[in-house]
């Protein structure tokens, strides 16, 4: 059987791991680190598969430089560090890792609508100060769940599992779509409206986002949409950080445009934009969305899989661009 070189530029699960060594001779980076560019560059020639991370730019330089290149796996849901175009033009298979952590990054979604409304890290901040002086009745006090308006931006499979799970607080839920078409599964079991976003913004007292980053949804949410908001309203971000105007967003929690944002991913990750972090109407997490045993080790063998189903010229699991296989 033949073997394989493959790459892998940031070490995973070994769970994906071993399966990728049984067909392979497996590289992977020793460094908790994004693989730097330079060195992607230099080493991309060597090897037949690569499996990566939303931190590598897989481009028409990086296809240059990978003329052996028999697939790339990217191990995360989203996709916008490739450039799909570019790799379907060189008939380079490539996939990505959806469904297996779509549990996860909508537990944490709602997580962040929890922590920000009940005022969670601001309360657990003075309570390890040692400064809390007792219970009083004007104490940290927060935005209601039960009962309100939950905005979904974008209802696909992680905005679906977040919509369904505000089942047990009786909200009313509206969603936006792309493609301008209804979600059945959203209008059969939540009866929930498919509105235009303006009205979204309008309507909701909390948004999640779980939009793919396209250049349509870059800085989707600025000054603008923010003004169209309502001063009590909440926004999660588990999706992709330029979709939200960071720097806008800092003002709109300072001004009381709007009552607190919870955020997994950030405009210029690792960054925040100047002022985020001083603001306790935002609760800020390190880009934790599939961070549970099982999500990240799902991403893993699927990803593997994927790879190894290039390698062998066979089609992948998820393809990113199947009509090379049709």
């Amino acid at each position: 059987m033949e073997r394989f070189k493959v790459l892998v530029t940031r070490n995973i699960p070994q769970e994906g791991i071993q399966l990728l060594e049984r067909i392979a001779d497996v590289d992977v980076s020793p460094h908790d680190r994004p693989f730097p560019r330079e060195e992607l560059l230099a080493k991309a020639g060597e090897y037949d598969g690569i499996l990566g991370l939303l931190t590598d730019k897989i481009d028409g330089e990086f296809f240059d430089a990978a003329p052996k290149l028999k697939g790339y796996a990217n191990y995360a849901v989203g996709y916008d560090n490739i450039d799909v175009k570019e790799a379907t033009r060189r008939k380079v298979p490539v996939s990505n890792t959806p469904g297996v952590l779509t549990d996860a990054t909508a537990e944490l979604a709602w997580a962040l609508i929890f922590a920000v409304s009940r005022r969670v890290v601001e309360s657990d901040k003075v309570m390890r100060s040692g400064n809390w002086s007792g219970w009083g009745p004007l104490q940290f006090i927060g935005g209601d769940i039960k009962g309100k308006t939950l905005g979904i931006v974008g209802a696909g499979r992680i905005g679906t599992e977040t919509a369904l799970m505000s089942r047990g607080f009786g909200m009313k839920v509206l969603y936006t779509s792309s493609s301008g078409r209804k979600n059945g599964v959203l209008n059969a079991e939540l009866h929930a409206e498919l509105v235009p976003f303006e009205e979204l913004l309008k309507r909701s007292d909390f948004i999640s986002i779980h939009a793919p980053l396209t250049p349509e949804t870059r800085h989707l949410f600025n000054a603008s949409a923010f003004s169209l908001m309502k001063e009590s309203a909440y926004i999660v971000n588990t999706a992709r950080g330029p979709i939200i105007n960071e720097e806008d967003l800092v003002q709109a929690l300072r001004n009381g445009d709007i009552a607190g944002a919870g955020l997994d991913v950030y405009e210029n990750e690792p960054a925040m934009a100047s002022g985020l972090a001083q603001l306790e109407n935002a609760v800020v997490l390190p880009h934790i969305g599939s961070a549970t045993t099982s999500s990240r080790t799902g991403m893993a063998e699927l990803a593997a899989r994927n790879l190894i189903a290039m390698l062998k010229g066979e089609k992948p699991e998820t393809p990113l661009n199947p009509e090379l296989y049709d």
